[in-house]
């Protein structure tokens, strides 16, 4: 294989890594694993079973990218929209280790859309008072399309108020193939790129209420009938800690994942416009599949890579 020159991968860490470009792209070993991998397979870099079509991304924090796949053209992102929503919303409100934070009242309008048979909804009611956590982990963990509106109007007066907060919030952080159209992602205008959705990952993950609640399997919430399940069924495998599931059908399925290696280290994954055209349901079952096997090959080939 031919040798180039080891481009910086992150601040301070460059000579702890090494660096190969395989396949078009450049691949990250930690230093702990990079002499076996590199000795085992001279020829070849991180190899890794990125999904056939849409677009994929995956990097080791505080390391650097370990590829992408399928270009940068901005696709649907149905419910992944709502980490940004998220995040928009703990920045203007944010929420201290174990509060719940302020009260909010369930509007007419919240519990008008729950029976929806159109898209995801959480079971809530009008007149119920419910904290800005349990609503933002109806929102993320069954990924409710209601609250994330309801949270818009609360936070901004109106949804339309509140996406161009989304925007502002996209445009800071660089995300320049982003266009947000609504709170929920249920709009298929609204549309990024894996890139994109990795940036966001990045900052989302800094956030440690949006980290505690993307790992919750699933809870009870007083004032909500059942249990509320999380869509993302790989959490707990594979090191999965997060983060969030998006399905329609102009946008297939999607994922934006987040899994800690057996040394520490936090790897963020984005998986986007799986099987796009069929159902919902299909395109979130590609998603997830695909995304378990490019997590799996990741822990395999980098079990020592540490914080």
């Amino acid at each position: 294989m031919a040798r180039t020159r080891i481009p910086p991968v992150a601040a301070g860490v460059a000579a702890a890594v090494a660096v190969v470009l395989a396949a078009g792209c450049w691949v990250v070993f930690p230093p702990e694993t990079a002499g076996r991998a590199l000795a085992a397979r001279p020829d070849a870099g991180l190899a890794l079973p990125w999904p056939s079509g849409g677009q994929a991304g995956a990097e080791v924090q505080n390391l650097g990218s370990l590829g992408s796949r399928g270009g940068r053209q901005p696709v649907p992102i149905a419910s992944l929209t709502k980490v940004m929503t998220a995040y928009v919303v703990l920045k203007e409100h944010p929420l201290g280790p174990g509060e719940a934070g302020p009260e909010i009242t369930v509007d007419q309008q919240a519990e008008a859309e729950s029976t929806s048979a159109e898209e995801s909804s959480a079971p809530v009611r009008a007149g119920r008072r419910l904290s800005e956590r349990d609503l933002l982990a109806l929102m993320l963990i069954p990924s409710g399309n209601n609250v994330a509106r309801l949270l818009a109007r609360w936070d901004a007066g109106s949804q339309e108020a509140f996406v161009a907060k989304m925007n502002r919030e996209a445009a800071a952080l660089g995300m320049t193939g982003t266009t947000y159209t609504g709170a929920s992602g249920v709009e298929d205008s609204t549309t990024s790129t894996a890139t994109d959705q990795l940036r966001l990952a990045r900052e989302a993950m800094k956030n440690p209420v949006i980290r505690a609640i993307a790992a919750t399997p699933s809870l009870r919430i007083d004032g909500v009938p059942g249990t509320v399940v999380n869509t993302n069924t790989l959490l707990g495998r594979n090191g999965v800690i997060g983060l969030k599931t998006g399905s329609s059908t102009a946008a297939g399925g999607a994922l934006m994942w987040a899994a800690r290696t057996p040394g520490g280290a936090l790897v963020l994954g984005v998986v986007l416009h799986q099987n796009p055209g069929g159902t919902p349901a299909a395109g979130l079952r590609a998603a997830l599949e695909n995304s378990e096997k490019l997590i799996a090959a990741i822990q395999r080939e980098l079990p020592g890579a540490t914080r």
